[in-house]
């Protein structure tokens, strides 16, 4: 299994998030790896989670890379930072896209310039 799947499967596990009370959308992150292209939906309905492997449209479209994704996943990449260089491609609701960004674990660099509070 690898750490995207696990990540997206720990969501549909988990069914609600405090953090998305106040979201509501549907966001589908289209991941790919060559020629294939591996796809899930997540329905956020005020923190309420339902994930489902779906090409159905969606408010914002997330496209990266299946090693881009498996980065977010493990918590060695951060989103925003992958928008900025163009690793990570949004098609849609931004603000809505930049919100699920909580859902991935936070890059051990972010959590120590947090804790010192350098943003360096």
């Amino acid at each position: 299994m690898t750490a995207t799947s696990a990540f997206f499967e720990q969501l549909a596990d988990v069914g609600h998030d405090p953090r998305l009370c106040k979201v509501r959308g549907t966001i589908r992150f289209d991941i790919r790896e060559g020629d294939r292209v591996e796809r899930w939906l997540l329905d956020i309905d005020h923190g309420r989670l339902r994930v489902t492997r779906s090409d159905a449209p969606a408010e914002a479209v997330i496209t990266v890379t299946a090693d881009v994704a498996e980065a977010m996943s493990r918590g060695e990449m951060n989103g925003l930072a992958g928008i900025t260089r163009g690793e990570i491609m949004v098609d849609g609701n931004l603000a809505l896209a930049m919100r699920v960004g909580r859902l991935f674990p936070v890059p051990p660099d972010s959590r120590q310039q947090a804790v010192s509070g350098r943003g360096e």
